[in-house]
């Protein structure tokens, strides 16, 4: 039997895409440094929208074959960011896709219609406990996973968040669900964040260079969406420039769901891959390690 890396990292995304976006660069550093990195992809994405005009067909609305395609473009960028150990919770289809609209006010809401077996209708202690067994498997020091308004709003990454935090507790309960495995107790969960500082100084590099589209409506001087966080909550940055260039490479695996063109490369070709090189988290549990001198965390196991 392989032994288990001494350091251990779990993160808990709703779809493929998302954790390439949040955490890509985290994940690529931790895996080329030896620590064990597992990502649990709660859907496969059926909804999502399809940027690739020859792959339309795949939409839940003609083929609904998005979702085996966005398992392959996963596996592609878990193959860019050196990450073996990637599952869907309760393996490949257990979930579907929940779908969102938009509220007037910007952020995410659940779709007037969703389907039986979407993640957002899915029973909360049933859902958890398949992450419990994923939990005591893997023992994990560390969890990463969404805030409470799931960045923003999004309801599969607000069920990903509570299903994460439920299932962190119960798996620490010696005397539940013994059937799943010996009670682990993970000693830090973060949420992942986005620097309002950083967002302000790219959306200010944005404008200076023309670009009026990219975060349209966003003014560097004014409010900021949810998914923005304040300095002062922020516990720990990863500094992962060295890595950008495989986060950015498992960003266009995931090619249905991430142009060149958009707003995360734009923002980059504005004021550089230190933007998305950067990752920045909130703690959640556990206390605070040694930081460096911005008051933050280098290393999510700091302190463990």
């Amino acid at each position: 039997m392989t032994q288990a890396p001494a350091q251990r990292l779990l993160l808990v995304h709703a779809h493929p895409d998302d954790e390439s976006i949040g955490q890509g660069a985290t994940m690529a550093k931790y895996a080329a440094e030896g620590r064990g990195v597992t990502l649990v992809t709660c859907t496969a994405g059926e909804l999502g929208e399809i940027l690739v005009p020859e792959l339309e067909h795949l939409a839940a609305d003609r083929d609904d074959k998005l979702g085996e395609h966005r398992r392959g473009e996963l596996a592609d960028a878990m193959r860019e960011l050196g990450v073996t150990d990637h599952r869907f919770l309760g393996g490949f289809g257990r979930y579907r896709d929940s779908g969102m609209q938009w509220h007037p006010d910007g952020h995410a809401i659940a779709a007037d219609v969703v389907h039986d077996n979407a993640f957002w209708r899915a029973d909360l202690t049933e859902a958890a406990d398949l992450l419990v067994e994923i939990i005591r498997e893997v023992r994990p020091q560390v969890l990463v996973a969404y805030d409470p308004f799931g960045g923003y709003g999004h309801p599969d990454h607000i069920q990903a968040h509570r299903v994460a935090m439920y299932a962190a507790s119960l798996a620490a309960v010696e005397s539940y669900r013994r059937d799943l495995g010996e009670a682990w107790d993970i000693a830090k969960i973060y949420w992942g964040a986005m620097s309002e500082s950083r967002m302000r100084e790219g959306l200010r590099s944005l404008r200076a260079s023309g670009d009026t589209t990219t975060f349209e409506g966003m003014d560097p001087d004014g409010p900021l969406p949810a998914f923005v966080t304040s300095d002062a909550d922020l516990a720990a940055v990863i500094d992962a420039n060295d890595y950008v260039d495989h986060k950015f490479a498992a960003m266009r695996a995931h090619a249905t769901q991430i142009t060149t063109d958009g707003p995360f490369f734009a923002l980059s070709n504005n004021i550089g891959s230190q933007v998305w090189g950067a990752e920045f988290y909130r703690l959640a549990k556990g206390r605070q390690g040694p930081v460096g001198p911005d008051g933050l965390e280098t290393d999510l196991f700091s302190g463990v």
